[in-house]
């Protein structure tokens, strides 16, 4: 029971009940735990690490991701999406095509972005939506993100249909929000699907309520994909569980443990021609 799970989350639900629907699909203790929050608003993409594989969820999380988005102009919103209370925005006029390409390139590269109020983000130790739906002040920093690409998939006043590629901690909320804020006619997300983690796409996700029999587990490898791998015969995995390090040329820094089978078994850390161990799974 050691593996990856890509669930295809429907909206309405949080990620937290998600995982709890799946739960029950395993024995009693089997551990579990999800990759990266949804909105309930979202659908798509959320791999949910079991067993052994709970010890990759920080690799999987940093992963670059994928989303397909429905922006609203001409309104916001408290949550930055439909979720949120809506006000429309006064005298809002339609924008062309031409300063809405303008504007998205600010948008695109390693930027500052501010989170939306409404977010899992730690405030004094309370999570920012608690504080926000009990109406007090929620003041959260700017944070450093990377957007690789934004792509425009059609438009027509007020919705403007976007692909984004981009890394770990990127708010669509906030690109909608800040993106209707130079434009100066206010935006929201309307709908929202990630459609990718690293290397897992939503074709490969099974639904909540799926039986038993549909479900895959993918090799805890996965969680490591682009991570320069080294092959381990069952002598040398054994001396890296007992801590040794192997006399080993590899490319410096993390490296994906494999054994003969091409199964992991562990991640080294890779320095002058020798492997230690990092991580290691039971045998």
């Amino acid at each position: 029971m050691n593996g990856l799970l890509v669930i295809d989350k429907p909206g309405g639900i949080t990620s937290r009940d998600a995982v709890n629907r799946v739960q029950r699909w395993f024995p009693r203790g089997t551990k579990i735990g999800h990759t990266g929050t949804l909105d309930p608003l979202a659908t798509g993409v959320l791999v949910v690490c079991v067993g052994a594989a709970t010890r990759l969820a920080d690799y999987v999380q940093a992963m670059g991701k994928s989303y397909a988005s429905r922006f609203r102009f001409g309104a916001t919103s408290t949550s930055d999406d439909a979720d949120g209370d809506i006000t429309e925005t006064p005298n809002a006029h339609p924008v062309s095509r031409e300063q809405i390409d303008e504007a998205l390139a600010c948008f695109v590269g390693a930027i500052e972005q501010l989170p939306p109020a409404v977010s899992a983000l730690k405030v004094d130790g309370k999570r920012a939506y608690d504080l926000a739906r009990k109406g007090e002040e929620v003041k959260l920093a700017p944070r450093p993100v990377r957007i690789e690409a934004i792509r425009v998939l059609g438009y027509e006043w007020p919705f403007l249909d976007v692909e984004v590629d981009c890394g770990k901690g990127t708010y669509i909320r906030s690109i909608a929000r800040d993106l209707g804020v130079a434009l100066g006619v206010g935006g929201m997300v309307q709908t929202l699907r990630r459609t990718r983690v690293g290397p897992f796409v939503a074709e490969q996700g099974v639904g909540v309520d799926a039986p038993p029999a549909e479900l895959k587990l993918r090799p805890m490898a996965e969680a490591l994909a682009g991570m320069p791998c080294v092959r381990v015969t069952a002598d040398e995995v054994r001396r890296l569980r007992q801590g040794q390090r192997l006399g080993r040329e590899a490319p410096p820094g993390e490296v994906a443990l494999a054994d003969e089978t091409g199964a992991l078994v562990g991640i080294g850390l890779a320095e002058r021609s020798a492997v230690k161990p990092h991580v290691m799974f039971a045998g």
